[in-house]
């Protein structure tokens, strides 16, 4: 994982254009440390479907 990587997979989270699943991958990191990330960077973590799904369901 290179600083750069993981910074623009963040700007392209924050903008919508990734979801947290695929900015991770981007950024060669994991999606718990892309969200520890975001949030250490006042980004907010959205929602994602799959997440709401589970927790609907169990």
């Amino acid at each position: 994982m290179s600083f750069r990587s993981l910074t623009a997979a963040m700007t392209l989270y924050r903008s919508g254009t990734l979801d947290l699943e695929r900015a991770a991958a981007r950024g060669g990191v994991s999606t718990a440390k892309m969200k520890t990330a975001l949030r250490s960077r006042g980004i907010p973590v959205r929602e994602e479907l799959g997440e709401a799904l589970e927790r609907t369901a169990g």
